[in-house]
C-alpha cells in the first residue's frame, strides 16, 4: 500500500509539501500542487483521515443535529450550512433528536464520539442548563433557532414574535376581524413567540380574538387539515386563517378545497417560513419568510471563525422575518 513518503519521491518534492497539498494549507504553486496530486493518483494513495486527525488534532468534521431528517425546511438548514463547510473543505456529520431530550442528547454524544470539531444545534427539549453545562466543558457549538442569554453570542436565532405579529398584522390591515390560528405546539419556544406575535397584533388596536378559534397544531401537515376542519366546525365565523408554518397551511388549504371552498375569496390563508413549495401551492401562499438557509450558512461561518480561525468573516447572530405577499389572501368583503 502506498505510504506519503512513495507520493514524495514520486512526484520529487519533501513530506511536508506533500503534507500542505493534502491538508490545503500553506503557500504550494499550481505547479507543485498538480505534480503531488497526479503522483497520489498513479500511486492510488488516499490519507488516512484517522492520521490526520491525530496529527492535527482536528477532524475536519461538524456535527449538525436537527429534529427531524424529512421536509423542505430541515432540508434547507442542512444544505445551507453543508454548503458553506464544504466550501471551506469541511465535511458535515447528520443525525436527528426527534424533539426528544433522550434522543438530542444521544445524538450530542454519537457527533461528539465521532470527534466532530463542533456541533450545529437545532434542538426542541434539551434545557438551557444542559447547552450550557456543553459549553463549559469546551464543546464548540452553536444553537439555531434559539436564545440562550447566557450563550448569545454562540446562538443564530429568527425574531419568531415579530413575524407572527407581521402574519396577522397583514389581515388586520386588509379588514379581517375574525382570525383563527392553528398554532404549532406551545412547548416549542419558536411556536410559543409566533403566537405572542399574533395576539399582539389585535391587542394594539383593541380588537379581541376568540379563543375558541385557536387550535393547537403541531408543525405537520396533517394538523393543519384536522386543524381547519375543527375550526370550520366549531360554529365560530372566522374570515382568515394565520398558520404558524406552512406545512400547515397547505394542509387547510387542501381541506379547504375538499370542501369546495374558493380560496382566498371564502378564506384568507397566511403561513410561516417560506419554505420551497409555499409559491407553488394554489393559491399560491402569502407567508412569512423564515431565511433558515442564511441561518445554518452563519452558523457555519462562525463556527470557521472561532474553531478554524478563519479571517474576515462578519457574524450575524439576529435574523429578522419578512413578509411574502402572494394570492391566498384577499381584503375582507364586509
Amino acid at each position: 500500500m502506498a505510504t506519503i513518503y512513495d507520493v514524495s519521491v514520486l512526484a520529487g518534492v519533501s513530506l511536508a509539501t506533500v503534507s500542505r497539498v493534502i491538508n490545503k494549507n500553506g503557500n504550494v504553486s499550481e505547479k507543485t500542487t498538480k505534480k503531488v496530486m497526479e503522483a497520489m493518483d498513479s500511486l492510488g494513495y488516499r490519507p488516512n483521515a484517522i492520521a490526520q486527525s491525530l496529527a492535527s488534532n482536528r477532524s475536519n468534521s461538524i456535527g449538525i443535529l436537527i429534529p427531524e431528517l424529512c421536509g423542505p425546511f430541515f432540508g434547507n438548514l442542512m444544505a445551507g450550512a453543508e454548503k458553506r463547510l464544504r466550501d471551506a473543505n469541511k465535511h458535515v456529520i447528520i443525525t436527528a433528536g426527534h424533539s426528544n431530550e433522550e434522543s438530542e442528547k444521544a445524538g450530542i454524544e454519537f457527533l461528539l464520539s465521532r470527534n466532530c470539531d463542533a456541533l450545529i444545534l437545532h434542538l426542541d427539549a434539551l434545557s438551557d442548563d444542559y447547552l450550557e453545562a456543553l459549553c463549559e466543558k469546551g464543546i464548540p457549538l452553536v444553537i439555531i433557532n434559539r436564545y440562550i442569554k447566557p450563550l448569545h453570542d454562540r446562538c443564530i436565532y429568527l425574531d419568531n414574535k415579530t413575524g407572527g405579529y407581521l402574519a396577522t398584522k397583514e389581515l388586520l390591515d386588509l379588514g379581517h376581524r375574525k382570525i383563527a390560528y392553528i398554532a404549532g405546539p406551545h412547548w416549542k419556544e419558536d411556536a410559543k413567540a409566533r403566537f405572542e406575535g399574533h395576539t399582539q397584533a389585535p391587542r394594539e388596536t383593541g380588537i379581541k380574538l376568540e379563543n375558541e378559534l385557536v387550535y393547537m397544531g403541531d408543525f405537520k401537515q396533517e394538523s393543519g387539515t384536522e386543524g381547519l376542519k375543527t375550526l370550520l366546525n366549531s360554529n365560530h365565523q372566522f374570515t382568515a386563517l394565520v398558520c404558524a408554518n406552512d406545512e400547515m397551511a397547505s394542509g387547510a388549504m387542501a381541506y379547504a378545497r375538499e370542501q369546495g371552498m374558493q380560496l382566498p375569496e371564502e378564506l384568507s390563508i397566511i403561513g410561516f417560513d417560506n419554505i420551497v413549495y409555499s409559491s407553488y401551492l394554489f393559491p399560491a401562499l402569502t407567508t412569512i419568510n423564515y431565511p433558515v438557509e442564511e441561518m445554518a450558512k452563519m452558523a457555519a461561518a462562525l463556527i470557521l471563525k472561532e474553531v478554524y480561525q478563519v479571517k474576515g468573516l462578519k457574524i450575524s447572530n439576529e435574523f429578522y422575518p419578512t413578509l411574502i405577499r402572494r394570492h391566498s389572501v384577499l381584503p375582507e368583503k364586509g
